[in-house]
């Protein structure tokens, strides 16, 4: 007989054995990622591993960000309980679910149709209603309006400008960018006399698609 795993704690010592020890100590933070069950937004496939430092994969060759960039993102993001919140690359939903635990309110954009339905069933599956997974590009997608937050969760070789123009004054953006396998994490913060952007720490990350570096050909 297979014994059944203890994702709860799992769970404990993904968040005191990876999350914590990588500086991410925001309590809001590490109270979602210590009881929302990650193990519900994976292939049943890759459930066992839902708590290990990896990148797992949810199809259309995308992958789920390892915990500790999940946790990492949703501090850097400095989430209130009252904010507009958009996430662009929503993939499995799991960090959907973590921001709309977080804010009052989430977009998130997903342009494969299956994986987007498959979030809304998880998110509902959780009682997490204040989340909208939207079927979508986003570098198509026409703005929802303005965001008090935005999680980039897929690498982007620069910034589209357009992702800033949905940042509310004083809103901050969280995103990877630059070239593999050396990418920059950082956060951006829209303030009165501009963007301003912060170096948080280097990672690496696939890309979003269409956000890849311009193939360069040598002769």
């Amino acid at each position: 007989m297979v014994p059944t795993m203890d994702y709860a704690k799992a769970r404990e010592t993904m968040v005191e054995q990876q999350v914590r020890p990588w500086d991410v100590l925001d309590v809001r933070v590490l109270e979602v990622l210590a009881t929302l069950p990650r193990e519900d937004f994976v292939s049943e496939a890759h459930r066992a591993l839902a708590y290990s430092d990896l990148e797992l994969p949810i199809g259309h060759g995308e992958k789920m960000m390892k915990p500790v960039l999940e946790g990492r993102a949703l501090q850097a993001l400095e989430i209130d309980p009252g904010d507009r919140v958009l996430e662009i690359g929503s993939g499995s939903g799991f960090l959907a679910a973590c921001l709309g635990r977080l804010a009052r309110e989430v977009v998130g954009l997903e342009r494969h149709a299956d994986l987007a339905e498959a979030a809304r069933a998880r998110l509902q599956a959780q009682g997490i209603a204040n989340v909208r997974i939207e079927t979508a590009d986003a570098l198509a997608w026409p703005g929802d309006g303005q965001f008090d937050a935005i999680c980039v969760s897929g690498a982007v070789a620069s910034l589209p400008p357009r992702f800033l123009q949905w940042l509310r004054p004083g809103g901050r953006l969280f995103a990877v960018q630059g070239v593999s396998p050396v990418m920059d994490a950082v956060r951006v913060r829209a303030d009165v006399n501009g963007a301003r952007t912060e170096s948080l720490f280097e990672t690496d990350l696939a890309y979003l698609a269409g956000a890849a570096p311009a193939p360069k050909f040598d002769f």
